[in-house]
């Protein structure tokens, strides 16, 4: 796709462009959006956009940003637009920092997954129907710290297949607390033909952008061409991202519950959740010792 023509139909020519993700690193899919930032200081949440059959991200970018998240999806963008090289400069101190950076990251994420294993464990005390939900947000967690510790930019499409080809070490092995608090080999046609379902469902009443849209595309390449388990973890993972968005309020939304359950494939059983947060509880710790030393 040309992308000046991209940057010229979403009128973006006043500001720095860049683009980001996947489609910039040579590791997409055909079925993968064009992940576009456009540095206008601008606190709007990214929309959804689909021009010549392409699907387009658009996310709002700040120079000032310190999100270590954010910087880190940031850091190697191509430059499309840049006429005072603003952009150029702040990809720089990004790369400059970029150790930091993940060090940062990395620290945020085994912070989180421990956070929410606690809660999961803390919520099966009173039967909570939503305590596997919160496995399944530190099971995330503790693979975006895997992954950024192996030096990777967290891209859930592909995260799975690029962590086939880890090596086999200390760290990596960790990830296996990670497949079995997914329930990644219950991954099928028909259970993920529910899950994405109610993954569009969730998406479109918590971002409310049409990023449904991109799930839906998604979904249908990697179930097309037999990635059930890369399916399974990037509908997860979008999940996970909406649970936090709505974090504050989700006990109160009994709508919310009902789809998740499905989209996030719940476990039922008490006491599976309750080891489950046990197991997720001591990696991360074990993580927090070795990334220490």
């Amino acid at each position: 796709m040309d992308l000046k023509i991209l940057t010229e139909k979403l009128s973006l020519s006043n500001f720095p462009v860049g683009l980001g993700g996947c489609r910039n690193n040579g590791t997409n899919f055909q079925c993968c959006e064009y992940n576009i930032t456009v540095f206008d200081n601008k606190q709007d949440e990214p929309s959804v956009h689909e021009i010549d059959g392409n699907m387009i991200k658009l996310h709002h970018g700040s120079f000032s940003e310190t999100n270590v998240g954010v910087l880190k999806q940031l850091e190697d963008m191509k430059v499309l637009i840049d006429e005072q090289w603003n952009l150029r400069m702040f990809l720089t101190k990004i790369k400059t920092k970029s150790k930091q950076i993940s060090n940062s990251y990395v620290q945020n994420c085994l912070v989180d997954a421990g956070v929410y294993a606690a809660k999961a464990k803390e919520l099966v005390k009173s039967s909570d129907p939503l305590a596997d939900v919160w496995i399944k947000c530190a099971a995330y967690f503790l693979a975006d710290a895997i992954f950024l510790i192996n030096s990777k930019r967290p891209s859930p499409t592909h995260m799975l297949e690029i962590i086939r080809g880890f090596d086999k070490n200390k760290i990596n092995q960790n990830f296996s607390a990670v497949h079995q608090c997914l329930g990644i080999e219950r991954a099928s046609t028909s259970l993920l033909s529910r899950m994405v379902k109610s993954t569009v469902g969730f998406s479109d009443m918590v971002e409310k952008n049409n990023h449904s849209k991109i799930i839906q595309q998604k979904y249908d390449y990697l179930v097309q061409n037999s990635l059930l388990s890369d399916c399974y973890f990037y509908l997860g993972y979008i999940n996970r991202n909406n649970v936090i968005k709505t974090k504050e309020t989700l006990h109160r939304n009994l709508e919310y519950a009902h789809l998740l359950k499905i989209a996030l494939d719940t476990e039922s059983d008490p006491l599976v959740v309750e080891r489950q947060a046990t197991i997720l509880l001591k990696t991360t710790n074990d993580l927090l010792t070795s990334i220490k030393n």
